[in-house]
């Protein structure tokens, strides 16, 4: 099939390359001439683990090409996926100027029957909104269609290929038949393709994703209550974890959550609520916890150091907001380096991928270690914010050496609490036993 993604973000260029892995011809638009140039010429943008074999594959192969033409794009695709930005405004709510601007270029442009996929997240009643503006444009018969993204940062690429449902909304049985050949490779393992209405499947988005944050800030909540009481939140969680109706898997306790999806997505459904009048104060009380949870660290830091953090010198292990990616957008460590700098203590940080992108929205406001134990040169504390695999199992020898004090604060969990009483740290951690 001859595809069409506008828009060559996180979402638009896994879409774009995993699309082309399966044999459709597939052109990427975007209107930042250096990254189509960049790209063509085999530079991929982003991070992302297994995406660069794909991509540069897919090139070679000629099935993915990139442009800074709409129309040649548009011309050829019998399905057209906008992957543009929604970012919440200043009231939280998502802003949909990329799609419906976007809509409204596709529609001046159209010659004959397409398809128009949502693959944004975006709130209820968008793909109405987006139908709407092609009634306005074109006589030209079109269907549009929500499709959610279900990618998780880290293993985008399996989440594609082998995705546990793909959600598609839409009422018309021509669009049904085209998004079922389409998606038809990556279900052959018996996963479902739900076909819903579009309200729905704009809905099952956000709700996924709130859910989620809001099992993760259950457990911070549980950890934070576990310090208080003497509990062990490992304990808890394998507890817990073991009841089927529960599961496993977002139970680990930390610093909050953050990225590109969680925050955003959150926010954006409790101000959908609130414009229909309802009060979603589930939501409510998950952000303001989260906010709180992302500098839980400063908290136990200031108590250790008597409140007085002026001259002292922290080595700061993660950037991005979890581990796999170079993603930044509302990483517990950018909160955690402005309150140690406002309290006049100074930072040096490592990240296997997120520095650079730290560094270009804060520059030299902290420094940062070609690797993780040259940032421990003559700290007071090591602190912990990213669950990076190269950080699980160090050279507590090594790092010995390097720090000034055996302190470590971690937001992750990473070590063993016997092994730390063991090698003599003050190891201080969410949700378990104070190691001093």
């Amino acid at each position: 099939m001859k595809i069409a993604v506008i828009g060559t973000g996180y979402v638009g260029l896994v879409t774009g390359t995993c699309l082309a892995e399966t044999g459709n011809d597939v052109i990427c638009v975007d209107i930042d001439k250096a990254k189509v140039q960049n790209m063509q010429n085999g530079i991929i943008p982003i991070y992302e683990p297994g995406l660069d074999v794909l991509f540069l594959r897919n090139i070679a192969q000629k099935r993915l090409t990139f442009t800074t033409d709409l129309a040649l794009a548009v011309k050829e695709a019998q399905i057209i996926f906008m992957a543009l930005p929604t970012p919440p405004g200043g009231d939280g709510a998502a802003d949909l100027s990329y799609i419906l601007g976007a809509a409204k270029d596709i529609s001046k442009l159209v010659t004959e029957y397409k398809v128009i996929v949502n693959k944004s997240t975006v709130p209820v009643g968008t793909a109405d909104k987006v139908q709407a503006v092609f009634t306005e444009n074109t006589d030209v018969e079109i269907d549009v269609v929500s499709n959610p993204e279900f990618l998780r940062e880290g293993v985008a690429v399996d989440d594609f290929m082998k995705p546990d449902r793909v959600v598609i909304g839409t009422r018309s049985e021509k669009a049904q038949k085209l998004m079922a050949e389409l998606y038809g490779p990556y279900v052959r393992q018996g996963n479902p393709i739900l076909f819903m209405d579009e309200r729905s499947s704009e809905l099952t988005k956000y709700a996924a994703n709130s859910f989620l944050a809001t099992k993760i800030t259950f457990m911070n909540e549980v950890a934070n209550l576990c310090e208080i009481v003497g509990a062990d939140v490992d304990a808890v969680r394998r507890g817990i974890g073991s009841d089927a109706r529960i599961g496993k898997r977002f139970l680990f306790p930390g610093i909050g959550y953050g990225g590109s999806c969680f925050p955003k997505d959150v926010q954006a459904l409790a101000k959908s609520a609130e414009e229909n009048q309802y009060d979603f104060q589930l939501l409510k009380a998950v952000m303001d916890v989260n906010e709180k949870q992302k500098i839980v660290l400063i908290d136990k830091v200031l108590k250790y150091y008597k409140g007085d953090l002026k001259g002292k010198h922290f080595a700061l292990w993660g950037l991005a907001f979890k581990p796999e990616t170079d993603d930044i957008r509302e990483a517990p460590a950018l909160y955690i380096i402005d309150h140690l700098v406002k309290q006049g203590a100074t930072v040096t940080a490592f990240d296997p991928e997120g520095m650079a992108n730290v560094k270009k929205i804060i520059g030299d406001k902290i420094k940062y270690a070609e690797n993780q134990y040259d940032a421990l040169a003559g700290a007071d504390a090591l602190l912990i914010a990213t669950e990076w695999s190269v950080f699980r199992n160090p050279n507590f020898e090594k790092m010995e050496e390097a720090l000034s004090n055996k302190v470590i604060f971690d937001g992750r969990n990473l070590y063993d609490l016997q092994k730390m009483i063991e090698l003599g740290y003050y190891y201080n951690s969410i949700g378990r036993k104070l190691i001093d």
